[in-house]
């Protein structure tokens, strides 16, 4: 493994995202967020109004049906679509929809809400687009999927020992070579989260973050940080790229909060928020 990195407002600096110019927001990529079973569907809401604080163009959420219409009014910004319910031979107009909206997405995250994976949606998906963050219920996908090099998977300590087969304590002790690890199996990007956050290229590159504060292991960062690093990818930025500056900007944004509100008690819809003016400082 080469040195590690630090992922700090320099690293930024010189791995600048793409510029977008005067392009509209076809020129900064549409994204497609797929997992928001009913009682998890904010959790697809969280990740997509990142995506769009982050600069993605445009935004579609899949979500369970019956929160379709709350969806929909909630979040203005996006088009809604209804996940298939079964599996694709009793819902084969809604899984052939979806599948078609992942194939004509620039980036696609896969998880967010997802408890599980039983009717094969993210299986299924993994295959569909060329960018793909996969994070949450859906990881367990990801043991029988081949290697994608645009894939960038973001496991918390819990849903790395399920994906490498080992125990949370061994991740825990040693998260970098755990994510090491999957990087190398996987043939993906890991952002391998914790107190101090790794960021692994199967090449053997590798990035640390170790700030934000306490305040960040609220319920929904995760999709926070999933939706900001789908966002950036849409925009453009290489897969590495983007797991780097979305882990930045996800931990800059809790410093912020955590100086104005307190270390502990704002909320994982407070993050986002603050995405836009980071990016704009550089």
């Amino acid at each position: 493994m080469t040195a590690i990195e630090a992922l700090d407002a320099a690293w930024m600096r010189e791995h600048p995202l793409p510029d977008p110019g005067g392009s509209g927001k076809d020129g900064r990529g549409q994204v497609l967020v797929v997992g928001g079973e009913v009682e998890l569907a904010g959790a697809a809401m969280l990740a997509g109004v990142a995506a769009l604080r982050a600069g993605a163009g445009k935004l579609q959420l899949a979500v369970a049906q019956d929160a379709v219409a709350a969806l929909s009014v909630a979040l203005p910004e996006a088009r809604v679509l209804s996940l298939p319910r079964d599996g694709p031979d009793s819902a084969r107009g809604h899984w052939t929809r979806l599948t078609e909206q992942a194939g004509h997405c620039d980036a696609l995250l896969v998880g967010p809400g997802m408890m599980d994976d039983d009717s094969g949606l993210a299986a299924g998906l993994l295959a569909a687009s060329q960018a793909i963050v996969v994070d949450a219920g859906a990881l367990k996908a990801v043991t029988d999927a081949p290697p994608r090099s645009a894939r960038i998977l973001t496991p918390n300590a819990g849903e790395m020992a399920g994906l490498l087969g080992v125990s949370r304590e061994k991740v825990e002790a040693d998260p970098l070579a755990a994510g090491t690890q999957a990087a190398e199996r996987f043939g993906a990007v890991v952002v391998a989260k914790g107190a101090t956050t790794h960021v692994i290229h199967p090449d053997g590159r590798a990035g640390r973050y170790a700030g934000g504060g306490p305040g960040l292991g609220v319920s929904g960062s995760g999709d926070v940080l999933a939706g900001l690093i789908v966002g950036l990818l849409a925009r453009g930025a290489c897969p590495f790229d983007a797991a780097a500056w979305g882990v930045f900007l996800h931990g800059e944004a809790g410093a912020r909060l955590a100086s104005r509100i307190g270390r502990l008690g704002y909320l994982a819809r407070e993050i986002s928020t603050e995405a836009p003016s980071i990016l704009s400082s550089f």
